[in-house]
């Protein structure tokens, strides 16, 4: 075969190889690779290979291509040619183009669908959870308890709440939900939000040593939800407080951060977790690995949180169990108008499997041709 013919077969093939390979990605995401962001960017790098593949695929066989030295060949320059003469640079093309397409894939390309913006109804939420110390206190739960420990380790109080608050996250369909902790000082753990999945994933991290927990600033705490809710522009607002103490820390008084709710609009709903009287708190491990468990009281103040729910509109709760920590949040919800607002929501897709198929395909291809149609005999 004449070197042009050749060469033209080459471009001939890559053209209808590539087409090919790339119809499935391209019909089924069209325009949208414009705007993909490829999270192993480096892996692009095995791009660099395709020539020398190439290369190597096509023209690098009449290198390693077994000889014979013969008196003349001019009987055979004559001879019938057949298909494999014309189809002998095919699996080279595809070998090249599975390995470009396999890159790709390995590159693993994102799309990052444009933000829809939705009506739902819904309540916008903020949880202040207590991190001080005596969420230490053991909260014997139920049997219907979802919370399982180690053997030997009784649920905690902050093991029961964080139990409690995953499955009311997991129940809300379109309200903005956000966490706020406190100890010593409060923290905004996430605004509200609708990214449910999100907020799970950062109360089942919540553990006591994470921020200071010597005291108890509900004011503070009660504030910072306050300001988070304060642009809000939905009609019902509510901050829904889990504690176990009394306020004793702070730069905010309680009372004060109850004020600064009624002037957003914000009722305060006050869950109390136990009803002080002395409770076991593991205060090490005994010698055969086990928990040890001493008495311990830690002071609440019911008044201060009924205070808190009066003046705002909201409802004070007391919960001993796991039970009753579910009610009390469900109860709240039941309370609150529905309002409609406006969220904002985007998609992300991996895109990866659009190269992966095709590439794979071109590769089981370049197998069959070298094993049947190109197969040799020595």
């Amino acid at each position: 075969m004449k070197g042009a013919a050749r060469a033209a077969l080459l471009v001939f093939f890559t053209l209808v190889v590539g087409a090919a390979g790339l119809a499935y990605p391209l019909v089924e995401r069209q325009w949208e690779w414009l705007s993909v962001s490829w999270q192993n960017r480096w892996l692009l790098l095995f791009l660099v290979s395709v020539p020398f593949v190439f290369w190597r695929g096509t023209y690098g066989e009449d290198e390693r291509t077994p000889r014979l030295r013969m008196g003349t060949v001019a009987p055979l320059a004559a001879g019938p040619r057949g298909l494999r003469a014309w189809l002998r640079d095919l699996p080279g093309v595809v070998r090249t183009l599975a390995i470009a397409l396999l890159a790709l894939a390995m590159a693993r390309p994102v799309s990052a669908s444009r933000p829809d913006t939705e009506s739902e109804s819904g309540i916008d939420i903020i949880l202040v959870l207590d991190l001080s110390g005596s969420m230490r206190a053991v909260f014997d739960a139920p049997e219907t308890a979802p919370h399982v420990g180690p053997i030997g380790k009784r649920p905690t109080r902050l093991d029961t709440a964080k139990d409690v608050i995953r499955d009311f996250i997991s129940r809300r369909k379109t309200d903005r939900i956000g966490v706020v902790v406190f100890g010593k000082s409060a923290y905004v753990l996430s605004p509200p939000t609708l990214d449910y999945h999100l907020l799970d994933l950062l109360v089942d991290k919540m553990s006591l040593e994470v921020i200071d927990g010597t005291a108890t600033a509900i004011g503070d705490a009660v504030g910072v939800a306050v300001a988070r809710l304060r642009r809000s522009d939905a009609r019902s607002k509510a901050v829904v407080l889990l504690t176990d103490g009394d306020s004793n820390a702070g730069s905010i008084a309680p009372e004060y951060a109850g004020h600064l709710a009624t002037v957003v609009g914000a009722k305060i709903y006050t869950i109390q977790i136990g009803n002080g009287d002395e409770v076991d708190v593991q205060d090490g491990i005994d010698l055969f690995g086990q928990p040890h468990y001493a008495r311990a009281r830690y002071p609440v103040n019911p008044a201060l949180l009924k205070r808190l729910a009066a003046d705002t509109g909201g409802e004070a709760y007391v919960a001993t169990d796991a039970r009753a920590l579910t009610a009390s949040m469900h109860d709240v919800l039941n309370r609150l108008e529905k309002t409609r607002f406006e969220a904002s929501t985007a998609s992300f897709e991996d895109l990866f499997p659009l190269f992966l198929l095709p590439g794979v395909a071109l590769v089981a291809l370049d197998a069959l041709l070298r094993a049947w149609v190109m197969r040799r005999f020595p």
